[in-house]
């Protein structure tokens, strides 16, 4: 997952977000600023779907309870994001990694980019692509397991270094479970789709989503599928920003208390045969206040072939496949070079054209 991967184009040096909120919040570059087409056709919001989000217990998932794998089902198919609720990892854990990435943040610019993104590679600190508008955020970008795939030269010191050690070793244990879930709700073996990956990365994003006193003209993070297996994101409780495509609408995903987001990514799409289908999501910023955001994603070896699964053919209208096969790395590089928002990438790099 490292330069070595050759998965991702050299990014040139890129403003810091944060420092140019500091030292001027009046001033938004034009890189920063949404096309006004795109604005106008922007799908509406709607905010009292916020409620409808599918709520999944994953203390009767890992019990194997039948209504919750019913749920999970229903989820996945419906909506492709659900707030998981009862996970388990400990509240000092979650507040560990809270305190220790806003002191991170809180530091001068020259000591965060003691471990800055190279130009080749995704990890550090930076921005992790370019596309045609840039997005109004400061990332750290880290692969967590396996192990040997760390770059240890861009992790942060000590305290945050060890409670992203700690988070993400229970983050481990549930992507985990929930792929088993995942397994038995595809009608396989439990441990399937674990052995698929050949071996689960797990890489890791902090985003850091300064104010904007033109919030409605830039984007945090723009539209886009994760191009994964799943996502499991933990957010602020007190300050709102992401939001979900739900029936061509944008539904605000408020938090819950203790709660983690869960999403379908590309991969799931791919091998359910369209069942399960990766969602556009964003993240809009507001005008007053920062947002900071914990995803963990879990993804294959680059070098697993990923296609639709026959029992999830055979279920599917007509009993035929609707994507080809492609491996993972492949996949990650050719949908890397395109730069298109939303979900085109699935379409062009792995379906099968009617």
């Amino acid at each position: 997952m490292g330069s070595n991967s050759a998965l991702y184009d050299p990014c040139p040096p890129l403003p810091n977000v944060q420092e140019m909120v500091k030292s001027d919040p009046f001033q938004v570059p034009e890189r920063y600023i949404r096309d006004e087409k795109d604005i106008a056709n922007d799908a509406g919001l709607c905010s009292q779907l916020s409620s409808e989000v599918p709520i999944v217990d994953f203390s009767l998932l890992s019990n194997g309870n039948k209504e919750e794998l019913h749920k999970l089902d229903q989820a996945c198919e419906e909506w492709g994001f659900f707030q998981m609720v009862n996970h388990g990892v400990a509240t000092e854990i979650t507040k560990g990694l809270k305190d220790s990435a806003l002191k991170f943040f809180e530091l001068p610019l020259e000591e965060k980019n003691k471990i800055a993104m190279p130009p080749n590679d995704i990890q550090g600190y930076g921005h992790s692509h370019v596309d045609q508008v840039l997005d109004w955020s400061d990332k750290l970008v880290l692969v967590v397991y396996p192990q040997q795939h760390r770059k240890l030269d861009v992790w942060p010191p000590n305290p945050f270094k060890e409670a992203i050690e700690t988070y993400s070793s229970e983050l481990r244990r549930i992507g985990e479970e929930l792929l088993r879930s995942v397994s038995l709700i595809m009608g396989m073996e439990k441990d399937a789709l674990l052995l698929l990956h050949q071996e689960l990365v797990q890489p890791m994003s902090v985003a850091y989503y300064p104010p904007c006193f033109m919030s409605d003209k830039v984007m945090g993070l723009s539209p886009h599928s994760d191009k994964g297996t799943l996502g499991v994101l933990m957010q602020e409780e007190d300050v709102p920003g992401l939001q979900i495509k739900h029936e061509e609408k944008w539904v605000p995903i408020k938090s819950l208390p203790n709660a983690f987001v869960v999403n379908v990514g590309d991969i799931i799409e791919i091998w359910s045969n369209g069942k399960y289908k990766s969602i556009e999501h964003r993240v809009v910023t507001n005008k007053s206040k920062a947002r900071i955001s914990y995803s963990t994603f879990y993804i294959p070896h680059r070098n697993v072939d990923i296609e639709p699964l026959n029992q999830m053919v055979l279920e599917s209208p007509g009993s035929l496949p609707l994507y080809k096969k492609v491996t993972y790395g492949d996949y990650l590089k050719q949908t890397q070079k395109m730069k298109k928002e939303g979900k085109a990438h699935v379409t062009e790099v792995a379906k099968i054209a009617n």
